[in-house]
């Protein structure tokens, strides 16, 4: 699936991932190919990225979306 996470800055990662955990305010969920379609808000956190190999973001909120094996993250910062 293709993942995206973009900030108002800038983007800050974008390609093919297997599996994407995200901090949701309501606690933490895993993404995987072929989701359901989901809208979701993210707490402050980690986002990890498995793909190639493995990456972590920390996220201070945002919203998710996931339509069609496609994921977009628009956060407010990441650090």
């Amino acid at each position: 699936m293709n993942l995206e996470i973009i900030t108002p800055d800038k983007k800050i990662f974008s390609g093919e991932v297997s599996a994407v955990t995200f901090p949701g305010t309501e606690g933490q969920f895993q993404v995987l190919n072929n989701h359901a379609a989901l809208v979701s808000t993210l707490g402050q956190g980690a986002i990890v990225v498995e793909g190639a190999h493995k990456e972590t973001f920390t996220v201070d909120g945002g919203v998710v979306e996931v339509l069609n094996n496609k994921v977009l993250v628009l956060a407010e910062s990441i650090s």
